[in-house]
């Protein structure tokens, strides 16, 4: 580490050094004798522009910077599940140990615990020929996850010596033998958080990510690999439902920001996910989960850095041929420090003062995601699906953030105020959400679930819209105006708003729904429509099929385990035909 350069003018969480001619962009240096840790944002001439990821008060003109020559980097190897870091990738219990509840500042910790002793059993032998991405060993991190020990990208050739044994993070466990030198390879490695980490082939995003949440699965479902927005306004049940994905989605590893969020949202997900049986292994779910932790009173220039901390962390996991999801909580608080630093700097701001780099930002960040080949010899498949909550100013979703994101990702569950206020969750507007994936990924649900799955989904989804039409005539006329036939298909859109579409994140069997059960769930809904149009057909009374006890069968479905819905359809299939025959034979009788 050199001595670089002076303070000349501090400006909240921005520093501008002079004598710093020799730096490059990005590169991390330590200001004033407080080592408060920063990144190279602008360089002019051999002035440069520092983000300072610590309180800067009390910094003089005048201090000294010194430059560590090197981009912001993460570790990355065992010890990363289960642990709850910053934005920066400093672990919140080492730094607890060393100062106290209160952040202290310039405090220094390994993001890796280099006194953790770990066993590692090789899978590879010396003279084997390895390339970047190569896995020459296991770990096991956690009881549910094992740790792939891979050769890190850049390097290539033979395995000089590798040994079983138990190593600290830092230790060699293999050499190989490159084209110029040996090459140590450690558990650990590290990597610039700005750089993507390659791959060999990115896939086709044909899968479904399955996350138990009957709107999501069934209407607007997202890839593996994928990309999602979750917009809102307050109260609207953004951070329930990244929990609720973070919870059940069907993948190994997940990874979850807190960017810019209310300090007691970040408190729930700390003390919430280690009591959380993962439905997989019945572990805790923190034994699979990477916490990042930057709340709203931490420094603002740390969420920038966190969120691109937590890709490259899940960027990892899936290159060892994992399924990550990423929540990122949220985009539009990273944006504000994007805005709040762009201002300092002088740039000419874009709209709402937003610098007019915020698009691509953005969009570097959504394009990490995929499903890929990772490098390596054996080709494993891995995917990494980024969702990420955006939070519009009063809720309005034409502000920059909001736009800017939906022109990158392919899925939109839209939160309406609306819905949560009726206490309808998740509060994701049918009628203006969307999923781009949908024709990739008809074929699957078609082939997996059941044919008739994007026939049914098709379906409700034109159930719906017309109601929202006979809703506006209602609203202008009464119901009695309406047709009976109309009638009936408010009725069958109401049950299934209530008895499909609402979901109890909270109730221990309503919480997550298997595909088949959502299967199950859709046919009955649409089996109540197509038998009572039948029966207005032959001239039965609308309100007599509207009271029809069976309704409230279908209702409590939601209720029961998926092992027993199967049985419970039948039955209620017979019950809806009985009701529905008495009521035509009593209209005949008339």
């Amino acid at each position: 580490m050199e001595a670089a350069g002076i303070i000349r003018k501090v400006a909240g969480p921005l520093v501008v050094a002079e004598r710093m001619r020799s730096s490059n962009m990005y590169d991390v240096v330590r200001v004033s004798e407080n080592r408060l840790i920063g990144e190279i944002i602008e360089l002019r001439g051999d002035l440069a522009s520092i983000q300072v990821y610590e309180e800067t008060s009390g910094l003089t003109p005048g201090a000294p910077v010194e430059s560590t020559g090197m981009p912001l980097s993460v570790e990355l190897g065992p010890g990363l599940l289960k642990s709850i870091y910053d934005g920066i990738q400093r672990p919140l219990e080492a730094i607890k140990r060393v100062g106290g509840n209160r952040l202290a500042r310039g405090v220094e910790a390994p993001s890796l615990n280099r006194e953790t002793v770990w066993r590692f059993i090789p899978s590879a032998a010396a003279g084997d020929r390895v390339t970047g991405g190569d896995v020459i060993g296991v770990v096991q991190e956690t009881d549910v996850v094992e740790h792939k020990i891979m050769i890190p990208p850049q390097v290539k050739g033979i395995i000089k010596s590798i040994s079983e044994g138990d190593y600290t993070v830092d230790q060699t466990v293999a050499v190989v033998t490159g084209e110029d030198s040996d090459v140590n390879i450690a558990l650990m490695q590290k990597w610039p958080v700005r750089r993507g980490r390659p791959y060999k082939t990115k896939l086709n995003p044909d899968v479904p990510l399955v996350t138990g949440q009957r709107v999501i699965d069934a209407l607007f479902p997202v890839a593996k690999g994928g990309t999602a927005a979750v917009p809102g306004p307050f109260g609207s049940g953004k951070t329930v439902v990244q929990h609720q994905l973070a919870k059940w989605a069907d993948v190994d590893i997940v990874v979850y920001i807190g960017c810019g969020e209310r300090g007691n949202e970040m408190t729930d997900v700390l003390l919430e996910f280690p009591e959380l049986k993962d439905p997989k292994s019945g572990k805790s779910l923190m034994e699979r989960t990477v916490l990042i932790a930057n709340t709203s009173d931490m420094p603002v220039a740390a969420r920038e850095a966190s969120v691109y901390t937590g890709i490259t962390i899940a960027e990892y996991y899936r290159d060892m041929g994992y399924s990550v999801a990423l929540m990122a909580d949220s985009t539009s608080r990273w944006a504000e420090a994007m805005r709040e630093m762009s201002g300092r700097l002088e740039e000419m701001p874009g709209e709402e003062g937003y610098p007019a780099y915020l698009g691509s930002r953005l969009a570097q960040f959504y394009e990490r995601a995929g499903r890929v080949i990772t490098l390596g010899t054996d080709e494993r498949e891995g995917a990494l699906s980024v969702i990420g909550a955006v939070s519009p100013s009063g809720g309005d979703i034409s502000e920059p953030v909001t736009q800017a994101t939906l022109r990158i990702v392919k899925v939109f569950w839209s939160l309406d105020s609306q819905l949560a206020y009726a206490r309808h969750f998740p509060a994701i507007n049918w009628l203006t959400s969307y999923s781009l994936y949908l024709d990739n990924m008809g074929g699957w649900f078609n082939s997996q679930v059941h044919s008739d799955w994007m026939k049914y989904r098709a379906r409700i989804m034109l159930l719906l819209q017309e109601e929202s039409e006979l809703d506006e005539i209602v609203r202008l006329v009464g119901i009695d105006a309406l047709s009976a036939p109309d009638r009936l298909k408010l009725e069958a859109a109401r049950g299934i708003r209530e008895d499909f579409l609402h979901q109890d994140a909270f109730h221990e069997v309503d919480t997550y729904t298997p595909l088949e059960k959502q299967y199950i769930m859709m046919g009955l809904a649409l089996k109540y429509y197509d038998m009572a149009s039948n029966a207005l057909d032959d001239g039965a009374d609308i309100s007599n099929l509207v009271n029809i006890r069976a309704r409230e069968a279908i209702g409590r479905v939601k209720y029961a385990e998926a092992s027993e819905t199967p049985e419970l359809a039948e039955e209620i299939g017979r019950r809806l035909t009985q009701e529905i025959e008495l009521i035509k034979a009593k209209q005949e009788a008339r």
